[in-house]
């Protein structure tokens, strides 16, 4: 059964398909039509095609600029490590795609024999180009990626997403709800003004049934690679993500301290783990991407034991 919405009128209201919480369901047109929610083909066809894909991450964020695809990026890098390991990471930030440009891509699709990417940047016919579409546009693209591309058998999928909690996050939520989602790892800076947005973004998981990995935060102090001193860039004037999480009673998986090299690599398309194997971002990264792995291990292991009992 697939979700739906917070605050669906439901198919046999007056207000199905119109009301405000109906924007970018996939079921729009059909209960707007009086024909009743029935579900998209599309959710079925999906859940077949991801049969051969293990693991299902999204990475959220409740505010632009917080470093979301950049931690989407090192965290397929990370995962890549392993030759053993089949990685795809699949970028559904239509209006700003910018993965293509973090890991090194122009025009193809294959970072390392078993690092993929999908991407409208790769789409685009210059990367100036602006992608200027309504929702439904941007749920047929959502729905094309996860059914038509042959993601053949992969270890991890990962979802980098737009920030907020709108047409996109609904889609991908909706569109994987049957084929099980692991969970959402999601970014924030320590300031309030970030906190705030993430707050929103928690509790959209909820909502939408969406289990939370845990926050990380992002730009945590910066070291100075000289006097190894820390300093707040961007001080956390209510406590940082600590105490959010602690409130809300997520998990906070780790603090990534500022590095310039991060923005430099970024933009080079390259990997920070291998310009900076020993700096302090780097460790981080590592830390979080092992809790990653041993949530997705353990929800595995829980639904194996639930379907063998």
């Amino acid at each position: 059964m697939e979700e739906v919405p917070h605050d669906c009128p439901g198919a046999d209201s007056a207000q199905a398909g119109r009301g405000a919480s109906c924007q970018g369901c996939p079921n729009q047109r059909l209960c707007a039509s009086g024909a009743g929610a029935t579900p998209d083909p599309a959710i079925e066809e999906i859940k077949e095609k991801m049969k051969t894909v293990k693991h299902k991450i999204l990475v959220l964020s409740g505010k632009g600029g917080v470093g979301k695809s950049t931690f989407s990026a090192h965290l397929a890098h990370g995962l890549a490590e392993d030759e053993n390991t089949q990685i795809a990471l699949l970028d559904i930030d239509i209006c700003g795609p910018s993965i293509p440009k973090i890991m090194g891509l122009e025009g193809e699709q294959y970072v390392e024999d078993n690092l993929g990417v999908m991407s409208v940047g790769f789409l685009l016919s210059s990367p100036d180009d602006a992608v200027i579409w309504r929702g439904p546009k941007k749920n047929g693209m959502i729905k094309q990626f996860l059914r038509d591309v042959d993601w053949g058998e992969v270890d991890y999928l990962i979802v980098d997403t737009p920030p907020g909690t709108s047409d996109e996050h609904l889609s991908v939520v909706q569109y994987l709800a049957a084929a099980r989602i692991d969970g959402a790892v999601i970014i924030t800076t320590p300031q309030e003004v970030s906190l705030q947005d993430v707050r929103k973004e928690i509790n959209f998981c909820r909502k939408v049934k969406l289990p939370i990995i845990g926050v990380v935060e992002n730009m945590s102090g910066f070291i100075c690679p000289k006097c190894k001193k820390e300093s707040q860039i961007f001080p956390p004037t209510t406590g940082g993500a600590e105490l959010m999480c602690q409130d809300l009673e997520v998990p906070l998986l780790g603090r990534v301290p500022l590095d310039p090299l991060i923005g430099k690599n970024c933009d080079q398309g390259q990997s920070f783990f291998i310009d900076a194997p020993d700096s302090p971002a780097t460790l981080a990264y590592r830390s979080i991407i092992q809790r990653i792995q041993e949530f997705c291990d353990l929800r595995q292991s829980k639904e194996e034991n639930l379907i063998n009992s």
